[in-house]
């Protein structure tokens, strides 16, 4: 049986997962929220839970064993929200994930949101140059308001081993988050990387590393393990890309 890993990225997500493919035999991909068929959903994270789901029992029923799934920004929430209800995988990596989901609303909405949104319905929110990016109705943003991250992530067994990497200069979600989320994962690390926004910019390498490491180090402890010779890249083999 192949050992598979599946992930969720919101966006900028293909050269690391170019960098951490290689020491493995196989993969499962998720979607990619920028790139992904579909339309993009504001709020909607236990959906998104619900869509890793159905990938993770694709791959198994193509005879991958999945045991790794890997998240970042929202794709982050995603991941952890998968460990906490299905409580079948034994790695699970948040990279940039938000923990006071009640909060940075305001940079993306506006800070006058509560008024527009009770006024419409609706809003739109829009690029630099006027473009309308999508769309957040009043459902989507009480999805995500009513979503509780804390009592989700205390409900993950302290079998899973969860990785939370953040970037101390992340512009988009504080660092502060991935410390609430140190606190309370029973089974987790966490790992801060010095400088780093929130797309790792220019700390791919950072976040290949570290990783490859937490993967290579569930599989050496877990009983089932599938190979036991995979390495553990250096810093200096891994493939500069963009994030």
């Amino acid at each position: 049986m192949k050992e598979s890993i599946c992930w969720m990225f919101k966006n900028h997500g293909e050269g690391f997962k170019e960098q951490t493919r290689r020491p493995h035999k196989s993969k499962g991909l998720s979607k990619n929220h920028r790139e992904s068929e579909g339309q993009f959903l504001y709020g909607n994270y236990w959906k998104d839970a619900e869509d890793l789901r159905v990938v993770v029992l694709y791959f198994r029923g193509k005879g991958h064993k999945v045991n790794t799934i890997i998240g970042h920004s929202k794709g982050g929430n995603a991941v952890l929200l998968y460990a906490s209800k299905y409580q079948d995988i034994s790695t699970a990596i948040n990279i940039s994930g938000r923990f006071a989901l009640d909060r940075g609303i305001d940079g993306r909405l506006g800070k006058d949101f509560k008024h527009r949104i009770n006024q419409y319905g609706f809003i739109y929110v829009k690029d630099k140059s006027g473009n309308v990016l999508y769309r957040v109705t009043k459902e989507s943003l009480m999805d995500r308001l009513l979503t509780d991250t804390k009592s989700a992530v205390l409900s993950i067994p302290k079998s899973c081993r969860v990785l939370t990497i953040h970037g101390s200069r992340d512009e988009i979600v504080p660092v502060t988050d991935a410390f609430e989320f140190d606190k309370f994962i029973a089974n987790h690390q966490l790992h801060v990387i010095d400088e780093a926004d929130h797309n790792y910019t220019r700390h791919q390498n950072e976040v290949a590393y570290a990783v490859l490491k937490f993967i290579k180090a569930s599989w050496e402890a877990s009983t089932d393990k599938i190979d036991h010779s995979v390495p553990c890249p250096t810093r200096g083999n891994l493939v500069s890309s963009k994030l």
